[in-house]
């Protein structure tokens, strides 16, 4: 008995440290010969496949740091949460649907009505309805597809806007958490404001697209660092103090998704219009001044110590490449997009996995120092590449 015991606990043993080296040894040797690519086309090509796969199977993204008995988190189930997911799925479909642009293709059709299907029922409501507005910017990845009909999935629209309608605070503005009331979030404004303006312009309600518009002034007004117009992590709602750092990357991140998106997705004409426009080109202005010489920005913008972050390196070019559209930005965007474009392609793993991505955020001022692959990195540099090939 004795001896079976001591053969199934060395089982148990070698289980949980062969969980523990797996991805490691996958991770050395994926690093083999990273960044081998020249030119955008084959770029391309290598991340959209990684990105059209991953669309149905997507890669888990950890909550915690543990590279040790990560068996046991499994076990407890903190080594993911679908939340996650939600905002790594988004930003697949947002690449993808930029190569939707660029012409027909059977393959990546067929993987995003699977892909849809396994979100949506017959009816056209979620499947697995959210409880967070970190859903939002799925639902508005869904919104921005192209020759699909996503009229149909107009109910699962429309529970998302009363989703967020049902965290909206007694400041007028979207909480992050309904039982973090009195915080506001950065992450906030990239996962609902580009959602709410497409929503409220397609179905013709303005109060959505207003709602949007005071989510971003709010955050101008009490999120932002003086002079230098970086965002905290957060700010609080009573008395205005600002939370976390100032200058976390993938927080400039958020607010850059969910600023350009938003005004992109604004009419001419729209009275908002014009007052977004100041906002993107006083913030291109200010993130130009942070981007490092080799194209990217480190996880702390403001300190040229830390690591480089693809997820905001990827995020950032994005915004630039759209605030290029400005005439008086034009020329300084559109050359900081293509240096962010050429420092993403030298951290692209042999089989187009793009590396060296933060990992998830734990708490306000609590951040990952954890950089690997991530979905969402992917997913803007798929779009990043197909957009600029469309306007270039």
């Amino acid at each position: 008995m004795l001896e079976i015991l001591a053969v199934i606990l060395l089982g148990l043993i070698g289980i949980i440290i062969f969980i523990d080296i797996m991805p490691i040894s996958r991770d050395w040797l994926s690093r083999i010969h990273i960044g081998r690519y020249r030119n955008k086309q084959e770029w391309n090509q290598s991340i959209t496949h990684i990105g059209v796969n991953w669309l149905n199977h997507t890669p888990k993204i950890k909550v915690t740091d543990n590279v040790r008995l990560v068996a046991i988190d499994m076990l407890k189930g903190n080594y993911s949460k679908s939340v996650i997911q939600h905002w790594q799925e988004a930003s697949l479909l947002l690449g993808l649907s930029e190569c939707l642009k660029n012409g027909t293709d059977k393959e990546l059709e067929t993987n995003i009505k699977q892909f849809l299907k396994t979100k949506f029922d017959e009816n056209g409501q979620w499947r697995e309805p959210p409880s967070y507005i970190d859903s939002a910017i799925l639902a508005y990845g869904v919104m921005k597809l192209e020759g699909i009909d996503t009229q149909k999935f107009k109910p699962a629209f429309d529970s998302t806007w009363e989703l967020i309608q049902s965290h909206i605070g007694e400041d007028g503005t979207v909480q992050y958490r309904k039982f973090m009331k009195n915080y506001r979030y950065v992450d906030t404004i990239g996962f609902i404001c580009p959602f709410l303006v497409t929503y409220g312009i397609r179905y013709n309600k303005q109060e959505c697209v207003q709602l949007a518009v005071k989510q971003l002034e709010q955050y101008e007004r009490y999120g932002m660092l003086d002079d230098h117009f970086i965002p905290s992590h957060a700010y609080h709602m009573g008395n205005a103090l600002p939370l976390g750092l100032f200058g976390w990357g993938r927080g400039l991140g958020w607010l850059a998704i969910g600023l350009c998106d938003a005004w992109s997705e604004l009419p001419e004409a729209h009275d908002s219009k014009a007052k977004l426009e100041r906002f993107v080109k006083k913030f291109a202005r200010a993130i130009l001044v942070f981007q490092r010489p080799e194209g990217n920005w480190n996880w702390t913008v403001t300190r040229n110590e830390t690591r480089a972050d693809s997820s905001t390196t990827a995020t950032l070019g994005w915004f630039l490449l759209q605030a290029s559209q400005i005439e008086e930005l034009s020329e300084e965007c559109s050359a900081g997009a293509e240096r962010a474009i050429q420092y993403l392609m030298k951290v692209t793993r042999r089989n187009g996995a793009v590396d060296f991505s933060q990992g998830d955020t734990k708490d306000i001022g609590v951040y990952s120092m954890l950089f690997n692959i991530l979905p969402f990195t992917q997913g803007f540099c798929i779009r990043i590449v197909n957009y600029n090939k469309r306007v270039i």
